[in-house]
């Protein structure tokens, strides 16, 4: 008797999903008694609707499942599918189900599934296998993460060439390329199934942006995840870099002829059940035209706006109550600066989030707007039609607002009105390019900006940048390495007794030990004194010495705390900070 069997015939027996729960002290009775209630007792549902809701990890429900059937568990860390499988098994089928081949024993084969309640999909299963199973639970999380560690998605990406190779020798035949992209439209185009699986593993590991790279003999894709560029997939023949790269044209509304210069666009798909925004920038390169993609989720996005405050991003305390206190001055210009990337409109958003009173009148111009805030009236800049950021900001000055967003300081008119605005009664917000607080000055001053007036109206300049954050999942501590320390400017003796931190590469964090990041912040208030030096053209290092003296947290020391307090590790803050010692 197969396991499958033995599931049916035990359900009598079994404790409920919810004993377990309770049991196993993983959740009060209460909170599992009032979500069995709004599933009207359907207890089928209840550990994906915990799981949704956070109140259980994908790997305790999997835990407790075992225990309610009486199943093996595995957590699948660091598995790979064993290429034999492949030769019997689909690729397509394990990830329908889902489930991966682990063993056979005889006749039998031992698979990992993440739901032994669904039983018509596991006798399914066995009638599609034609093999009684075994059965051991897993994370659902966890069984992706093993496809897509495995050759199995490499293999559907080959079979995905294979049929995409015989479209080319037709269209060489023919020699009607352009005519033939134009029909990969179609549903079941090789060319869209192959572009919707990189956009769908791209979201599944939480990239904000796809690189397509046409290298001398292959096309390589990147994806951009917590800000570290990593290989999607294994090169792909270079034979599909053009049908690739017109697909996304057609999809951009973009001229699929034109090769030779820079092309920007957008489009927008329904991925997963929600809809999904792609910005799409073309430039022309040596080996063809290499593309970035970058991914705006808006329902994720607006659901972390909604819920978004400045203490949620990292922050230290003193620049946090410095920040908050510009933010509700009544006037003058709030200035965060960094490189792209860097966070600074996150920033921005969540300091508008936090001042978004119904009294104030909020107007934004950016380019493009990116979340949309209720209760906020945001402008896109469109050039083409000769809506620029100066423009559009002198016609905001009529609509009476009380406080102003920026998108980004580009040029000296818009620096100019910028600063009227914040000298006539305006709190405006604002971006600029810069590598810290002090290169600000020099930024506006090579614009031809009047120093007396961008001082009187600026209230602050708050320098930013990302740090990855150790995993939470798999971190642990380790001792102080003796050459990293003396590296990172640290001193070896005072530290090292303190427990330092890093990750150990889980399936949470596809194996790097960092997920997600936090902003380090360097906060320089424009005091009176401070501006009289600037005034008087003192040497900007003496300037920095007084700003630090009063108390100025510089990037490099929020990013040192980041590490002490186990956050972040001296590897990561040395790769986007430097030692200003050295």
């Amino acid at each position: 008797m197969s396991r499958v069997q033995g599931l049916v015939t035990k359900s009598g027996g079994r404790p409920t999903l919810a004993d377990v729960l309770v049991n196993e002290g993983l959740l009060p009775r209460q909170t599992v008694e009032q979500t069995l209630d709004r599933l009207h007792g359907v207890s089928a549902g209840l550990g994906q609707t915990l799981v949704s809701e956070g109140l259980l990890s994908e790997e305790q429900l999997a835990r407790a499942l075992a225990l309610q059937f009486g199943l093996p568990f595995d957590p699948l860390t660091d598995f790979r599918v064993d290429q034999s499988f492949y030769g019997s098994l689909s690729v397509k089928l394990m990830q329908r189900h889902p489930f991966v081949p682990i063993a056979e024993q005889g006749s039998r084969l031992v698979v990992a599934i993440p739901d032994p309640y669904n039983l018509l999909a596991l006798d399914e299963l066995e009638l599609l296998l034609g093999r009684e199973l075994d059965l051991v639970v897993s994370p659902r999380n966890a069984i992706l993460l093993a496809l897509d560690r495995s050759e199995g998605s490499s293999q559907a990406l080959r079979e995905l060439e294979a049929e995409y190779r015989s479209v080319l020798v037709k269209e060489d035949e023919r020699g009607d390329e352009i005519l033939t992209i134009d029909q990969g439209g179609e549903d079941q185009s090789p060319a869209v199934k192959l572009l919707d699986s990189i956009m769908l593993s791209a979201m599944q590991r939480r990239a904000s942006d796809i690189h397509i790279e046409a290298a001398d003999r292959a096309t390589k894709v990147k994806f951009r995840v917590d800000g570290i560029l990593v290989p999607a997939m294994e090169p792909l023949d270079i034979r599909l870099h053009a049908p690739l790269v017109s697909r996304l044209k057609v999809m951009s509304d973009l001229d699929i002829a034109e090769r030779r210069v820079p092309q920007d666009g957008s489009f927008r798909m329904r991925l997963e059940r929600k809809t999904v925004d792609f910005r799409v920038s073309i430039l022309p390169s040596v080996f063809g035209e290499s593309v970035v993609i970058r991914i705006l989720d808006r329902e994720a996005i607006t659901t972390g706006v909604s819920a978004l405050r400045l203490d949620r991003l990292g922050f230290n305390e003193e620049d946090l109550k410095r920040f908050r206190r510009a933010i509700t001055r009544p006037y003058g210009m709030v200035l965060v600066t960094g490189p792209t990337g860097s966070g600074k409109t996150t920033t921005l958003y969540a300091a508008i989030t936090e001042m978004n009173v119904k009294e104030d009148k909020l107007i934004t111009i950016e380019d493009p707007v990116e979340y949309q805030l209720p209760g906020v009236v945001q402008i896109p800049v469109n050039e083409k039609k000769g809506l620029t950021f100066a423009r559009g900001l002198r016609s905001i000055l009529r609509h009476d607002p009380d406080k102003i967003m920026v998108g980004e300081i580009r040029d000296a008119e818009t620096a100019q009105i910028a600063i009227q605005s914040a000298l006539t009664g305006h709190l405006v917000l604002t971006t600029v390019h810069a590598n810290n607080v002090f290169d600000v000055i020099g930024r506006f001053a090579s614009m031809g900006i009047d120093s007396y007036n961008f001082l009187a109206a600026l209230n602050c300049v708050l320098a930013q940048r990302l740090i990855r954050i150790v995993c939470s999942a798999c971190r642990m501590a380790v001792k102080l390495d003796q050459a990293l320390a003396q590296e990172s400017g640290l001193d070896y003796e005072e530290y090292k007794d303190l427990p330092f931190y890093q990750g150990k590469g889980c399936q949470e964090c596809l194996g790097t030990g960092y997920r997600g990041r936090k902003c380090i912040t360097e906060f320089l208030d424009l005091t009176d004194e401070i501006k009289e030096m600037i005034l008087a053209e003192r040497p900007l290092s003496e300037i920095r010495y007084r700003a630090v003296t009063s108390g100025m947290i510089t990037l490099r020391q929020s990013a040192v705390r980041k590490v002490i307090d186990g956050s972040s590790t001296l590897r990561e803050i040395n790769r986007v900070t430097f030692n200003e010692e050295s």
